[in-house]
């Protein structure tokens, strides 16, 4: 039985696993995606998530706790400058992990790419308008703008039909279906 064991072993020592860890992590912050397995992407996801919540308080107490997880000041001066600015507001899920399908030939082990998500500017839509988030419905502004649409219709009999209206009121084509025989 494996009650309450939550931490992935990884088959390594305590201090082999830790270093790991480190190393996994300054190089998702200075490449910004790696490519591992599915397991040590998982292991590493729980060990450098709280790193980059840590990075959005710029101080120097949250640099040093940072600096004693990574040991590695380029990776700690790029998580708290280029990294944090862009995960400002995302209030978490920093990583994302993509499974390949495909396994590693030696010890057939399933294969990913780990990346920071606020990076890949692949699933970024550019024309896109961030809204306000809550958690409570919103009003549509089309119903607000339909009801003053009709309001001036009705103030100016002589302005133009509604298209929509038109398109409804407009006779269908059918096209019929030749015989073939």
């Amino acid at each position: 039985m494996r009650h309450g064991k939550k931490i992935n072993h990884l088959g390594r020592k305590a201090s082999h696993r830790q270093a790991l860890l480190s190393n996994m992590a300054s190089s998702l912050i200075l490449n910004k995606r790696i490519t591992t397995t599915v397991a040590k992407a998982k292991a590493l996801r729980k060990y450098v998530e709280p790193l980059l919540t840590k990075s959005k308080t710029d101080t120097t107490h949250s640099r040093r706790v940072v600096f004693s997880y990574l040991q590695n000041k380029d990776s700690v001066s790029t998580l708290f400058g280029e990294v944090a600015s862009r995960i400002a507001d995302r209030p978490g899920g920093y990583t994302r992990i993509i499974k390949f399908g495909d396994v590693r030939h030696g010890d057939n082990a399933e294969m990913c790419l780990m990346e920071l998500v606020d990076f890949n500017d692949i699933y970024k839509k550019e024309g896109a308008e961030k809204k306000a988030k809550t958690r409570r419905g919103r009003k549509s502004k089309k119903a607000g703008e339909e009801t003053t649409e009709v309001a001036a219709a009705a103030d100016a009999p002589e302005a133009k039909e509604d298209p929509k209206k038109a398109a409804k009121k407009a006779p269908k084509k059918t096209t019929k279906k030749k015989d073939t025989e």
